[in-house]
């Protein structure tokens, strides 16, 4: 445990001076950023802070979709921003509109697609196909996202579990709101979402990712937009959160961490 205390203090010693190198002065760094990295966010934008000198500003929202805090609904109306966080297909179709700068792409995490439901209450069997075919033909009301998730849950898994009319009148999407504060007010009996925006939601167990047969791994990744006024910032603190030193904090939160240069 000391070993791992004492390389994490040394990654960030070691990342410091490098950020440090790249951005002499101090910047205010603007981020919109999607909830699949939310809580990993929040716990490591302290450290690059202290970091860099740089002074973070977020603003929360889904990758997609017609909501007024969704990051296109956002960049469409002219707010500031230097750093996109979203699922990464999302990040390609601003690219295409120019909305961000296509080659500035970091591939961050790989986040897998897990399953709630309210705290004390049953946890259904979900370990095979069969099995949560079974659970969710059980319940009267199921919630997903409106963000990459819910995206395929809707249109794709409960096809391939052949209950795809089943679910019409029993399955909502959630805008916005995390699906695991539907489920623990009670208002859903089984919620979709990534594992990594299940885990911080009080009032829900979760039950597990889905099996391997169904699972659909979203990648989240980081750009600079394209009306970026402090490009340079932006970049270190996308280094930042694709160096090692934020390894723990994403793994703790349920994601993998994509090493630096992979291809995906």
């Amino acid at each position: 445990m000391r070993l791992s205390i004492n390389f994490r203090a040394f990654a960030l010693a070691i990342l410091s001076v490098s950020l440090l190198t790249v951005t002499a002065s101090a910047a205010e760094v603007r981020v919109m950023i999607s909830g699949g990295l939310t809580a990993a966010y929040k716990a490591l934008v302290p450290e690059f802070e202290r970091s860099t000198g740089h002074k973070v500003l977020t603003a929360y929202g889904p990758s997609m979709g017609t909501t007024t805090n969704a990051i296109p609904v956002r960049l469409e109306r002219g707010e500031p921003a230097d750093v996109l966080i979203m699922v990464g297909y999302a990040l390609d179709d601003l690219a295409k509109k120019g909305k961000s700068i296509a080659d500035s792409k970091v591939d961050l995490v790989k986040s897998p697609i897990a399953v709630a439901v309210k705290s004390g209450t049953p946890k259904p069997d979900i370990s095979t196909p069969d099995a949560l075919k079974r659970a969710l033909l059980a319940v009267k009301t199921v919630a997903y996202s409106d963000s990459a998730s819910g995206v395929y849950v809707s249109t794709e898994m409960f096809g391939k579990l052949g209950i795809a009319d089943e679910m019409k009148d029993k399955a909502r999407k959630i805008p916005a709101t995390p699906v695991g504060e539907i489920v623990a007010r009670g208002d859903a009996e089984i919620g979709f979402q990534q594992m990594s925006e299940l885990k911080p939601v009080e009032g829900i167990d979760i039950v597990g990712p889905l099996p391997d047969e169904l699972q659909k791994i979203t990648i989240f990744s980081a750009g600079i937009a394209s009306v970026s006024k402090e490009p340079d910032a932006g970049k270190a603190l996308i280094k930042f959160l694709a160096s090692p030193a934020a390894r723990a904090e994403i793994v703790k939160s349920g994601m993998d961490p994509i090493p630096a240069g992979a291809t995906n």
